[in-house]
């Protein structure tokens, strides 16, 4: 009889063989001033190659993509040098790492962009406000992407795919959640397009398809991973028939073959996982709130293939160890979550303080 899956147990992820299925979420940090990967983040990372698979913080693939400040991006020859010493360090001691692809569209400002409107499916401003290097700020009504721009802004995705091979990445994420420029066009409060890009499903998922297609066609279905956050209503989200929108959209992905399919179970309204096992046959990821107990039991029963950690990551850099084992986790500093120095980031301690040098 074949052996149940467990937590603990190899599995093959597309072109890449994990020795586990504990994966580190992506997590945004802030501590890339001028877009650009350092020495801090190289040790950060480091620390974490305990990490089945390690997935970045979200990495602008252009510039027109940025928001928030000091994050990372991936689109010129300085950010693939410098994104080079952070896959080197993670490699050296024996991790893999992909760098997660976040167009932010909407969600930014001016003062992230050399003064230019942020750009999305259609001049609807999210609610709420952007944290700027002056204070939170309002976020702006963006400008509408004109069709003939947008397959400009699908390439971007195929450059920064093909960059994150040249910088030594394993494999990319397509950020298609938490209501960043995929998201975007997917929500019909966000997307009033009525052209080939908005209004039934299929032409409110085809950004999202074609950014992915772009990804694949430069290194490979079998390196690339997508996120989604089916009926999330993060970053002023509202799709009345989300269920729908994400049946057709999983349906869509799983005929890509991908290397997996990172899932947010944000409890909705409808059951995500099971509406991802009935359209889904790859590996899925799970990410939502969990715990060592549940993710063994949603591996074992099937419901996921692998899991993905996020708070728990920031202060066990051995988070896997700590779960095989037992060993108490620490808690983290809320405080330190976003922006500053190593302090909440490069100093909790690893139960082998061997590893940590």
């Amino acid at each position: 009889m074949p052996t149940q899956a467990g937590l603990f147990t190899p599995l093959r992820l597309g072109a890449l063989d994990l020795p586990h299925r504990v994966v580190m979420a992506p997590m945004t940090r802030n501590r890339s001033p001028g877009n650009l990967a350092n020495a801090l983040n190289a040790t950060y990372y480091a620390q974490r190659a305990a990490a089945a698979l390690i997935i970045t913080e979200g990495t602008a693939p252009d510039a027109m993509g940025r928001g928030y400040i000091d994050i990372p991006g991936l689109y010129d020859a300085a950010q693939v040098a410098a994104w080079r010493q952070v896959t080197d360090a993670v490699h050296a001691r024996g991790g893999l790492i992909a760098v997660q692809l976040m167009h932010v569209g909407r969600i930014s400002h001016p003062d992230f962009l050399e003064g230019a409107t942020p750009v999305a499916p259609s001049a609807v401003a999210a609610a709420g406000a952007i944290h700027t290097w002056t204070g939170p700020k309002p976020h702006p009504v963006p400008r509408a992407l004109d069709a003939a721009e947008i397959p400009g802004v699908i390439a971007t995705y195929a450059r920064a795919a093909r960059l994150a091979r040249e910088a030594g990445f394993d494999a990319v994420e397509i950020h298609g959640a938490n209501g960043y420029l995929p998201n975007q066009f997917l929500a019909p409060n966000a997307n009033l397009r009525r052209d080939a890009w908005g209004g039934s499903v299929e032409k409110r998922a085809r950004f999202l398809l074609a950014a992915t297609d772009a990804a694949i066609a430069e290194i490979g279905a079998g390196r690339v991973g997508v996120r989604l956050s089916p009926g999330s209503g993060f970053n002023d989200i509202a799709d009345p028939e989300a269920e729908a929108t994400y049946a057709h959209v999983i349906s869509a992905l799983d005929r890509r073959e991908l290397a997996w399919l990172h899932v947010v179970d944000a409890r909705p309204g409808f059951d995500v996982p099971a509406l991802v096992a009935q359209h889904y046959r790859g590996a899925v990821m799970l990410n939502g709130g969990y715990d060592g107990a549940r993710a063994e039991a949603d591996i074992a029963a099937g419901r996921a293939a692998l899991v993905s950690f996020g708070t728990p990551f920031i202060s066990n850099p051995d988070l896997p160890v700590r779960l095989r084992s037992g060993a108490p986790l620490a808690a983290a500093d809320r405080g330190t979550f976003y922006g500053g120095d190593a302090r909440g980031y490069v100093d909790y301690p690893l139960l082998d303080p061997v590893l940590a040098a």
